[in-house]
């Protein structure tokens, strides 16, 4: 199995190949490892639908009511994960948690520093979405939803459901983009923008066409957690993001009864983007701050790599090994490719 050589940024981890179509293969090997993990989940449950008898929703599905169509969305989403790790070990023949990060696993206290701050951040967008909603359009409560309270026994029933369940489809879309792709399109060049950019606008079309401003706001989302992602040495702060966007925005339309609303990032408008985008950006200033005060290592750390060490390089170690000046000196080490 191929392990990835001391000072290794994150966007090379896949030991990826010098020709363009062997990073395009494996670009596609992942994506159909995912798409038939999801299959497998859609059609189980669409078998227990018809099994038990469930009244036809759209498309002539089965439907298990609002909350029960978003649990079965939100586990296709996240057959993800387990596909890609086993794409990378069965395809790549690396080590699974090389997706997750330069130190071969997902750094948890690190996860648990950016879901904070994360927090914080979609909280603070909210506040000033509605305060620009009340002073610019003067729009009334009713317009915002704050008159559409489901009541404490609908609500209760779908928080832990979500809790439970977005988390894993916002990692496993990180997991997808910001993991597999950015690292296989790793092989089209040692600078990671050209990978960063191609998984971005990747990203921004899977999530549907809609206003030119809500594209423009997924790439830039999809833009800086990839940067993100190379900086800080794994994926720790986009599924932090992720995670924080997903689950407030869905609880909030679990509060007011909008679950099976289809209305995404895509559909935003050029208010909404400019203080999303804003949001992204100042939410990246502060984790990368973090990282550095930290000392989060960004490419894989000398020691602890195999050995399920923390991952945290001495401070002068960490400043000096950045992703764009270690990126030859891993080259030069590699192994071999996949």
């Amino acid at each position: 199995m191929l392990t990835p050589s001391p000072g290794t940024p994150y966007h090379l981890l896949a030991s990826t190949p010098s020709r363009w179509w062997r990073s395009l293969r494996i670009a596609v090997a992942g994506v159909i490892f995912a798409v038939f993990a999801g299959i497998l989940v859609f059609c189980a449950a669409v078998v227990i639908g018809f099994g038990t008898g469930r009244p036809d929703g759209r498309y002539g599905l089965p439907t298990f009511g609002d909350l029960g169509d978003t649990a079965w969305q939100l586990l296709v989403a996240a057959a993800l994960i387990p596909a890609l790790t086993l794409a990378a070990r069965a395809w790549q023949g690396r080590p699974a948690g090389t997706l997750s990060s330069v130190c071969g696993r997902l750094r948890w206290a690190w996860l648990r520093t950016c879901l904070l701050v994360a927090v914080v951040a979609e909280l603070l967008y909210l506040g000033v979405e509605a305060m620009l909603e009340f002073t610019t359009t003067k729009a009334t409560a009713a317009d915002l939803g704050f008159a559409g309270w489901v009541g404490w026994s609908g609500f209760a029933v779908a928080v832990p459901v979500l809790l439970a369940l977005v988390p894993l489809q916002s990692a496993a879309e990180e997991y997808l983009f910001r993991g597999w792709l950015l690292q296989a399109l790793g092989g089209f060049g040692r600078v990671p923008w050209i990978a960063i950019t191609g998984s971005a606008v990747l990203f921004a079309l899977v999530h549907g066409l809609g206003t030119v401003w809500g594209f423009v706001d997924l790439v830039a989302f999809a833009l800086i957690t990839g940067w993100l992602a190379v900086r800080t040495g794994g994926l720790e702060a986009g599924i932090a993001l992720h995670i924080a966007t997903n689950l407030v925005e869905m609880i909030w339309q679990a509060a007011i009864g909008t679950l099976s609303s289809t209305e995404t990032a895509a559909d935003n408008s050029w208010r909404m983007t400019s203080v999303d985008v804003t949001m992204v950006v100042l939410y990246a200033v502060v984790v990368v701050r973090l990282a550095r005060r930290r000392s989060i290592a960004a490419v894989v750390p000398d020691v602890g790599y195999r050995r399920g060490g923390t991952g945290i390089r001495s401070r002068s170690e960490a400043t000096t090994m950045s992703p764009e000046n270690s990126s030859a000196a891993s080259a030069a080490n590699r192994s071999g490719s996949v």
